[in-house]
């Protein structure tokens, strides 16, 4: 499937013409061309490739999976890989999908697989349509801030599912398992999104760069916005790792003083049992001594049982020990 579009003097003037009359419209003066390619085979960019002279590598790159974030220069173009990011919020499961782009003067030709919306790119396009006449900076600038916006989104619904976290960590009834497993899903996560995040700072810094000559001067300040955010997005996700790293030990922390606790109340209760067991013992020696074989014999060792035993508790509640 393919999807193109043209712009002329920053008016988008036509949509899905055929792919092979993008070269005759780049020469036109003030012409840009977009055209997007879903889960296309090396066969099917054996066209784009004539049209616009891409090199082979940048081809096989764009239909091979996997492939690190970054921004190839070639003689006439350059080649994007980047990755979208969706969280699943109720299972913590973060998906990934590749988008590459070719850049060249007058086209940018973008390649995607079907989990990636393309669509809210395009109306990003459509809402910010009177920056339409950069051309390819344009576009290129509505691909990466989608893209960015993204990890944003994802950051952001972990920071809140982090929040949900801590509070169950102080839940009166202990969900240790939960915690422990939710965790472990999110600092999975995060590995990956910081795997995609941190290279985009390279991505966007290169498109930067003056020596490129990618940009005009008057879309550096988008870019630089864009870059801004890739900072924050890489600084948030650096904050929830360590987060949930502290939400692991803290876990641990809490079942140790709740096991202390425990054994605690059961050394007190058995101090107490200790104290009856040891008057009944006495009492039942077979030899004679003070109350042995008379009624206030009886009443001296419940006495001492049911006194000793009420001593013995109230000092351990006294000092929180029950």
């Amino acid at each position: 499937m393919v999807t193109t579009r043209l712009y002329k003097h920053g008016t988008l003037k036509t949509k899905a013409f055929p792919v092979e009359d993008i070269s005759d419209h780049i020469v036109e003066d003030g012409c840009t061309v977009w055209a997007d390619f879903v889960s296309p085979t090396e066969a099917d960019l054996a066209v784009i490739e004539e049209e616009l002279g891409l090199h082979r590598l940048a081809v096989e790159d764009a239909v091979h999976d996997h492939q690190r974030p970054k921004l190839d220069r070639y003689d006439s173009h350059l080649f994007l890989a980047a990755y979208a990011v969706t969280l699943n919020e109720e299972t913590g499961e973060l998906s990934r999908t590749e988008v590459k782009a070719f850049i060249t003067a007058h086209a940018l030709i973008t390649v995607h697989g079907p989990e990636f919306d393309m669509n809210q790119v395009v109306a990003r396009w459509d809402r910010d349509s009177d920056l339409a006449k950069h051309g390819v900076a344009f576009l290129l600038w509505g691909l990466l801030d989608e893209i960015v916006d993204g990890y944003f989104e994802t950051v952001q619904q972990l920071d809140t599912a982090m929040e949900s976290l801590e509070d169950a960590l102080f839940d009166d009834r202990p969900r240790d398992k939960e915690v422990q497993r939710r965790s472990f899903e999110f600092r999975k996560s995060l590995v990956e999104l910081r795997r995609v995040v941190l290279p985009m700072r390279e991505v966007v810094n290169t498109v930067l760069r003056r020596d490129l000559n990618a940009i005009d001067s008057e879309m550096e300040p988008y870019f630089q916005d864009v870059y801004d955010h890739v900072l924050r997005a890489t600084e948030w996700t650096e904050s929830l790792r360590d987060l949930v790293s502290t939400i692991l030990e803290t876990n641990l922390s809490i079942q140790g003083n709740r096991m202390n606790l425990i054994m605690k109340k059961v050394t007190s209760w058995a101090a107490i049992i200790a104290v009856p067991t040891a008057i009944t013992g006495f009492f039942g020696q077979n030899l004679a001594f003070a109350g042995f074989g008379t009624v206030w014999g009886v009443w001296l060792s419940v006495g001492l049982i049911v006194g000793a035993s009420i001593v013995l508790y109230l000092s351990f509640k006294r000092n929180d020990w029950i």
